[in-house]
């Protein structure tokens, strides 16, 4: 399970209550792994933090309260920062596995001979898992256009795995930006962060 801590469009005491909740719960939770992190202005303070656990930590989704004086403002009149907590897809990296390929060979139009006309040296591969189909007619031989075409597959999963990772920081971009205030699943305070 992945997991996005974000400040949102908070202040810096937002980015200071993620870097303390970061630290609680790693804390509590033995195997968080941290993914990736965006750096706040200060040490110790993030933008966002992105978590993988093989626990389950639905319990943790939601907006988190810290109710403390501003250490870097002093006089400053709110006293309640909030982070977001919210579970994101888990990126799925797609990978060629050879046994699931089919090839197919067909007879080549145009110029080139009389082996073009005559033998079957174009090559579809198809794979099933992805429903991806590629073809190579480009060389003379078989062995040639299967390589091509197996070369070309390799480059359509490689452009959906891109796809894939640009439409995940995008799903991350906006759960970074919404944060809402109120129904608190926690509610920590003071500079120690403690949980009440």
């Amino acid at each position: 399970m992945r997991l996005q801590i974000s400040s949102g469009q908070g202040p810096i005491e937002c980015e200071l209550a993620l870097g303390k909740f970061l630290d609680s719960i790693i804390k509590e939770f033995k195997d968080i792994e941290v993914v990736e992190k965006v750096k706040g202005q200060h040490m110790g303070t993030y933008k966002s933090v992105i978590i993988s656990s093989d626990k389950n930590l639905k319990l943790l989704e939601g907006s988190i309260k810290w109710i403390c004086e501003s250490p870097y403002r002093t006089k400053h009149k709110r006293k309640n920062w909030f982070i977001n907590v919210s579970i994101i897809s888990d990126v799925k990296e797609n990978e060629l596995d050879e046994k699931y390929i089919r090839f197919e060979t067909f007879g080549c139009q145009g110029n080139g001979g009389q082996n073009i006309n005559k033998v079957e040296s174009g090559v579809r591969a198809i794979y099933k898992p992805l429903n991806l189909v590629t073809e190579s007619t480009e060389e003379r031989t078989q062995l040639m256009n299967k390589r091509i075409a197996l070369r070309k597959l390799k480059l359509m999963i490689e452009n959906i795995n891109k796809e894939s990772e640009i439409n995940n920081k995008v799903e991350c971009w906006k759960e970074n930006r919404d944060i809402e205030r109120g129904n608190s699943i926690r509610v920590y305070n003071g500079m120690n962060f403690i949980l009440m």
